[in-house]
């Protein structure tokens, strides 16, 4: 049976802004989107019923079923075409699951592009970016992948100027963070008045962090890494506090919690510099796993099809 695979990156956030909660249930965001090089591999093949298979080393904390976000993608790209959902889809998982590095958003970006292909779809990128909007507010982004700035509830995406690559250093934790506790955890904070950032300061536009992203200076970038939500997530995990002190004197320019965490992003000044980091992170016993990364990188694209 024909199949398609799409490869589709992780993502950090070099600014995350939130500002007060919406009418719908969201939160307002200013983000500034980055596609880095740790990447899900996502099959999609014609059968007689709609599957999922994880596989990885996390496999086990992914629902293999029709909740799975790439499954629900797929029925969705099938319904907006009048398409038959069935399909075999396996995700081979590298990026972190839980981790705040958008891996179930990434899984549901490659499962659209490789069921398009596999249905052999003529379908404008507006109507698969809407259908992915639909199904996260990182989806749209993952889809896309480079550097962006979002909007909105962080699906509306405006791409941003970026010059060379930036090197990363990945400190996965043992445990993952539930973003929607995240989010709640920065509401009672500011509620309570223990976060000093308002929440009408989250959706400020991060100008000076672009043209720094444009300038393709990293020592620029590193000061100006920025994420609402770390307090957050240093408030229910508070061993992240001695993982981001671990890095930065592992010689990092800097840190900062991902998205919604529990993964701790180290920016470095080169390649050379990054493996200095991880290695030294990798012996302080701060982090289950750490991982090397470079971005900005593509969205998600087909690497195989027939």
């Amino acid at each position: 049976m024909g199949g398609a695979t799409a490869r589709v990156p992780a993502k950090i956030n070099l600014h995350l802004g939130v500002g007060p909660l919406r009418d719908d249930g969201f939160h307002e965001l200013s983000t500034l989107y980055c596609a880095l090089s740790l990447f899900d591999d996502v099959t999609v093949r014609a059968d007689d019923a709609l599957s999922v298979t994880v596989r990885g080393e996390s496999r086990r904390q992914v629902p293999a079923d029709a909740t799975n976000l790439a499954a629900r993608a797929v029925v969705a790209l099938a319904r907006r075409v009048g398409a038959d959902p069935h399909a075999a889809i396996t995700i081979d998982k590298a990026i972190p699951v839980a981790g705040g590095m958008a891996g179930g958003s990434a899984d549901a970006a490659g499962a659209l592009v490789a069921a398009a292909r596999l249905w052999r779809l003529d379908i404008a990128r507006d109507d698969l970016l809407e259908i992915a909007a639909e199904l996260g507010s990182d989806v749209p982004f993952s889809v896309v992948g480079g550097a962006a700035l979002g909007t909105g509830r962080g699906e509306k995406l405006l791409p941003v100027l970026h010059r060379g690559d930036m090197h990363w250093v990945l400190a996965v934790a043992g445990t993952g963070l539930s973003t929607p506790e995240v989010y709640r955890e920065i509401d009672r904070l500011r509620a309570r008045g223990d976060d000093d950032q308002p929440a009408a300061a989250g959706t400020t536009r991060p100008d000076a962090l672009m043209q720094a992203l444009a300038s393709g200076d990293v020592h620029a970038v590193a000061p100006l890494l920025h994420n609402d939500l770390q307090p957050a997530a240093l408030s229910l995990q508070p061993l992240l506090r001695r993982t981001l002190r671990a890095g930065r004197e592992a010689g990092a320019l800097a840190g900062i919690v991902s998205g919604s965490g529990p993964t701790c992003a180290f920016l470095c000044a080169d390649a050379d510099a990054a493996v200095e980091v991880a290695a030294e992170l990798s012996g302080s016993g701060v982090a289950k796993a750490v991982r090397t990364a470079s971005g900005p990188v593509a969205g998600a694209r087909l690497i195989a099809a027939n």
